[in-house]
This record gives structure tokens, C-alpha cells and sequence, in this order.
């Protein structure tokens, strides 16, 4: 209990400083750790060839949103479970611990099967026409790379469930056994067996793999206060199905068409020219770092607001948010400030033409600048409205967002009024991020999302 503070003292639940930060740090690990590995990865991926890095990239745009959409699906269902433990229905927080694993097991290996099933309509429909030796390394590349979806959607279920029991730490240990496998395969196979696609391929799909089986593994310790059971008594359970579904479908229908936005974007800024993919493809990397931070945070939040409105105390959820909302600030001020302050000697990485780099620059600004101020607005409270099961809302919001003035003043801005690249980036990091952050500001300054908990 957080002894010094009285107004703690008449929470249903509370969370001291030392709880937050040992939920929080290991997720700021997490992310970075994730995003360091990205980059070593894209740097050997670059040593393959264009034809593999063609087929990575082509199959990537597939593979990442089934991932993003499980991923919010599991931590849709990891809320469900906060709230039951915030009820103290241990119980029924078992119960749907275990239906959201099933759930994405099923829901994960059916969607890999129709996209081994229409493989050839995926290769050549979607992907278009491509060169024939572009098209083999796809064919390597698709095969494996498909088959490692559950195992990562599995894994974002476990890890889910252990951040909702404070046990980030947990997720940490297997997120660093995870990459650790993927960069050392990628090591192996690229350079010391010369392999091209499928060097790249396999230690994805062993590495995520590797990463449900233990996961999963450990969430069979009866101990935990979330644990799975022996999967021969296993039930389906209509009330916590409809339960998980009623916030981790709008919750991956939302990311899902967050990701859709994104491809949209990219093709649209693709016929600015070779400079401008560039600078947008330098933009992403930054960007990963500049929201970093923000994204492990809302993570944690999570947990923390599942769990206040588990236990139906809205002013305990109001007070951790205004909380972890002040040193979220901090720390993204301290993180984007240090970033654009490097940017002259980041750009010296990068071997880029002065038109590319002038771009890139100007993006990393746009981008970092709005980061500080408006990314927390616009993306941590409909992550706490996510959490306290107002995941309708939150989905059509972004939605018409996204369509209405993410996408639509992207092509106003960059194509029509001549901005290129650089109009793109200030619709979606700047107008689409504060008209989000004021329509979510606004919800969660009202009463209604207090009512959309889910029903016992």
C-alpha cells in the first residue's frame, strides 16, 4: 500500500511506486530491446540480396498485420483478466486467462491456414507482378515466416497475462531468449551457411516458436494467481468468450486498421520519389524510439486500470492515470529531446543523398516534437478506455480518424498542396494525433466509459 499518500489509503486498489516501477521498467527493457534487434536484423537482412530483401519486405506487410491484430487482441483479453483480479474472482480470471489462450491458438493457426490455402492468390494478387527471382525467395520466405504466427501470437498471450499479474519481468526474460535466438540464427545462417531468405526466415519461426512453448510453460505454475490448467478439462465458456470478445475484437479490428492506414500512407509517399522513401523509411526508425517509451507505459497502464476498474474504484483509475500521464511526460520530453539533439550526428549513419537527409530530418522533427506533446493525449487514453472495456469507442474513433483525417489530409497536404513526404507526416503525426487526443481527452474527462466494464 502506498503509506504516505492518504488518499491512497481509501482505494479499493493501489499501487505503490516500487509496484510501477518494477511493472513499467521491464517493458521500457522490453520495447528498446525489441526495436535494437529490429534494426540488427534489417542490417543483415541487407547482406542477402535485393531479391531477399524484396521478399522480407513484401511478406512482412502480410505477416505483421495478423501480429498486430493478435497482439491487441491479447491484451484485450489480458483486461478481461484484470478485472477480474481487481473483482478478486481468481477464478474467473483462470477461466479467461485460459479462453484467451485458446482463442488465439484457434483464431491464430485458422488464419495461417487460409493463408497457406490462397498462398498463390496472396503471392500474386496482393503482391502483384514481380521478378521471377524475387518470386522464389517470396515463396521460401512465405513458408516459413506464415507458420510463425501463432507461436507469436501465443506469445503476446502469455506475456499479456503476466503484465496483468505484475510480472513483466517475466515477459522480459522470454522477450530476450526470443531475439536472442532470431539474432543469433540470422548470424548462422546468413553468414556462416550463406543462406538468403531462408536464413533470415527460420530463425524467426524458431525463435517465436521457442517463445510460446515457454511462455505457455510457465503459465502452467499452479501458484501463479493466473495459470493454465490441464488442457483435458478444458471448456469453452460462452459468458467469458463473449466477455474477452467484447474488448479484444474492437481491439484488433483497431489495430488492424491502424496497420491498413499505415500501407496506404506508404504507397501514397512512394510516388514522391527515391528521397522521400528514404526519408520516410529513416522517419520510422526514429519514430520507433521516439514512442518507445510511451508505448511501455501503456502497456503497464494497462494493468493498473484494468485492475481499478476490476474493483469499480473510478477515482483510484483517475489518480494512477494522472500519475503514470506525469512521468510518462517527463520521460518522452527527456527521450525525444536527446534524440533531436543527435539527429546531425544520426544522419552521419546513414549514407543517404542531401535531398534524402534534408527530409529526414525535417520528419525526425515533426515526429519527435509531436511525440512530447501529443502522442500521450492521443494514444494512452484510449489505451485506458481500452482497459476499462469502452473498446467500442475507441475503435470507431480511430477508425473515422484514420480515414477522415490521418489518410485524407495526408493526400490534401503531400499530394494536392505540394508538401510531399513531409505533408504526410504532419497529418498523421500532428492533426490526426490532436484531433484523436482531444476526442479521447474529452471521453475519459466524461462519466460514460465508467460504465462499460464487463458484466459478472
Amino acid at each position: 500500500m502506498e503509506q504516505s499518500t492518504p488518499l491512497t489509503k481509501q482505494f479499493k486498489i493501489s499501487f505503490t511506486n516500487r509496484q510501477l516501477v518494477s511493472l513499467i521498467g521491464p517493458l521500457l527493457l522490453e520495447q528498446l530491446l525489441a526495436i535494437t534487434v529490429g534494426l540488427a536484423d534489417s542490417l543483415m537482412v541487407s547482406t542477402v540480396g535485393d531479391a531477399a530483401i524484396s521478399a522480407v519486405s513484401l511478406v512482412d506487410a502480410v505477416s505483421n498485420l495478423m501480429i498486430y491484430v493478435f497482439s491487441a487482441m491479447a491484451a484485450g483479453g489480458a483486461a478481461v483478466a484484470g478485472q477480474y483480479i481487481g473483482r478478486k474472482e481468481t477464478e474467473n480470471a483462470c477461466r479467461a486467462g485460459q479462453q484467451l489462450i485458446v482463442l488465439l491458438g484457434v483464431a491464430s493457426v485458422s488464419f495461417v491456414a487460409l493463408l497457406y490455402l490462397f498462398k498463390t492468390w496472396v503471392i500474386t494478387t496482393i503482391f502483384g507482378q514481380i521478378e521471377p527471382d524475387v518470386l522464389q525467395q517470396t515463396n521460401v520466405y512465405y513458408s516459413y515466416v506464415i507458420a510463425s504466427i501463432p507461436g507469436i501470437a501465443l506469445y503476446n498471450g502469455g506475456a499479456a497475462l503476466f503484465r496483468t499479474m505484475e510480472r513483466s519481468d517475466i515477459s522480459l526474460k522470454v522477450s530476450l531468449l526470443m531475439n536472442g535466438i532470431n539474432v543469433a540464427g540470422n548470424a548462422i545462417l546468413i553468414f556462416g551457411f550463406g543462406m538468403d531468405a531462408a536464413g533470415v526466415a527460420i530463425p524467426t519461426l524458431v525463435s517465436r516458436t521457442v517463445a510460446a512453448v515457454v511462455i505457455l510453460a510457465l503459465l502452467f505454475n499452479r501458484k501463479l494467481v493466473l495459470h493454465l490448467s490441464d488442457i483435458r478439462n478444458f471448456r469453452l465458456n460462452r459468458r467469458m468468450l463473449r466477455n474477452i470478445f467484447y474488448i479484444s475484437i474492437p481491439s484488433g479490428v483497431e489495430n488492424g486498421m491502424f496497420y491498413l492506414g499505415r500501407l496506404v500512407l506508404f504507397s501514397l509517399i512512394s510516388t514522391f520519389g527515391t528521397a522521400s522513401i528514404v526519408a520516410n523509411a529513416i522517419g520510422n526508425t526514429l519514430g520507433n524510439f521516439h514512442v518507445c517509451a510511451g508505448q511501455a507505459i501503456d502497456l503497464g497502464l494497462t494493468t493498473v486500470v484494468s485492475e481499478c476498474v476490476g474493483a469499480g474504484d473510478y477515482r483510484a483509475t483517475r489518480y494512477y492515470v494522472k500519475k503514470v500521464a506525469r512521468a510518462a511526460y517527463a520521460i518522452m520530453a527527456v527521450v525525444n529531446l536527446l534524440i533531436i539533439a543527435m539527429l546531425p550526428l544520426i544522419m552521419r549513419v546513414y549514407d543517404v543523398s542531401p535531398e534524402a537527409e534534408r527530409l529526414a530530418i525535417a520528419v525526425a522533427l515533426i515526429h519527435g516534437i509531436s511525440s512530447i506533446f501529443l502522442w500521450l493525449p492521443s494514444f494512452m487514453f484510449p489505451t485506458v478506455l481500452r482497459a476499462a472495456g469502452d473498446a467500442k469507442f475507441t475503435m470507431t474513433v480511430s477508425m473515422v480518424t484514420m480515414w477522415l483525417v490521418r489518410v485524407l489530409f495526408a493526400y490534401i497536404f503531400g499530394r494536392f498542396m505540394g508538401y510531399g513526404v513531409i505533408g504526410v507526416w504532419v497529418a498523421h503525426s500532428v492533426l490526426d494525433w490532436a484531433v484523436r487526443g482531444a476526442i479521447f481527452f474529452a471521453r475519459y474527462r466524461g462519466d460514460r466509459w465508467t460504465t462499460k466494464a464487463i458484466k459478472s
